[in-house]
């Protein structure tokens, strides 16, 4: 089954504001590895568009997930 685009950001949006929910909670590492993943589903979804539009949401994403993993307990 291939994943079409529609359903790609309609998944990216609700991880997003799960990672939001999250965020506000006070669990911030896995607040940030959500919105992390979600960035790069919308990325991913952009890939056909202008190259801007695909690599700039990837490399926030990327640094988003680096971020997430440097931070302390």
């Amino acid at each position: 089954m291939r994943i079409n685009d529609r359903f790609l950001a309609l998944a990216s949006n609700v991880i997003i504001l799960i990672g939001i929910a999250l965020g506000i909670f006070g669990v911030v590492r896995g607040a940030s590895l959500l919105i992390a993943a979600g960035t790069a589903g919308m990325a991913i979804k952009a890939r056909n568009q202008r190259k801007f539009d695909f690599y700039f949401p990837l490399l926030i994403a990327i640094a988003l997930f680096a971020l997430a993993i440097a931070l302390p307990r």
